[in-house]
């Protein structure tokens, strides 16, 4: 399981991205990045955080430790930002913390990247749709001179329509907006990745998500969504293992000499 701590304080608001996240402390003397319920996608960009974030880690993307944060609806009511108040008000309960790295910085193409690491997060972002990792929005840290993939809400777009599994497995995927196209090569790492990706590893990802995030949600019907947590868990993982199986749809056309 997710380690499980409880939010003491509200630090600041993180600006650069749409869902608001906020920096925050908790009981275990911690500071997290944390992620809200109650922002624009709801739960969904929560469980995309954890199974694509568990997921890369398994792969060797390096990827800030994740926790569950029990948010007390107080600490919403102190704040004075009227927007900030909503959200944490909205979100009382568990949430998602990102283990906030101190002194990173933004990546950009002046820092020199292992081919190898660019690869394995080229391949990631290809297996689960990832449209978020562009030269404009690079969702990439450098920390202690090593680079860290961050910010996964934008995956597994399939969670928010549920429809035919052949859809999202066989679609295509857009390299040429990759920040690291340049630098890695999916096609390379493609062999040892893809022997990585077992039922038995989705499963074990899949089973750090908490059920009340993977409930149907009741103000947006979609009579093909799966109706309880173990129903959404093993559509999950038919998705990606369908994906996986059809990774010759969303890999580069050839490896780069």
């Amino acid at each position: 399981m997710l380690p499980q701590i409880e939010a003491t304080a509200y630090l600041t608001p993180l600006r650069e991205g749409g869902s608001l996240p906020g920096l925050m402390e908790a009981d275990d003397l911690g500071t997290y990045v944390v992620k809200f319920t109650g922002a624009g996608q709801g739960p969904k960009a929560l469980v995309a955080e954890i199974v694509v974030g568990e997921l890369g880690r398994a792969l060797g993307v390096r990827v800030p430790e994740l926790a569950l944060i029990e948010v007390d609806v107080e600490i919403g009511r102190r704040e004075p930002d009227e927007e900030v108040q909503e959200l944490v008000t909205a979100s009382a309960g568990l949430n998602l913390a990102v283990d906030f790295l101190p002194g990173s910085v933004g990546y950009d193409r002046g820092f020199e990247v292992d081919p190898v690491d660019a690869a394995r997060i080229l391949w990631l972002d290809a297996f689960v749709a990832n449209v978020d990792r562009s030269v404009r929005n690079t969702n990439l840290l450098i920390w202690h001179r090593q680079l860290w993939a961050i910010d996964h809400g934008a995956c597994l777009r399939f969670h928010h329509a549920w429809g035919r599994v052949e859809a999202f497995a066989g679609s295509t995927y857009d390299y040429g907006d990759h920040v690291l196209a340049r630098i890695g090569d999916a096609r390379r790492v493609h062999e040892e990745l893809s022997a990585l990706v077992t039922p038995g590893l989705l499963a074990q990802v899949l089973a750090l998500v908490p059920d009340a995030w993977l409930q149907p949600d009741p103000t947006r019907p979609d009579p093909r969504s799966p109706q309880d947590a173990d129903a959404a868990r093993e559509a999950y993982q038919e998705y990606l293992l369908a994906r996986l199986a059809a990774a010759e749809r969303w890999l580069p056309t050839e490896t780069r000499s």
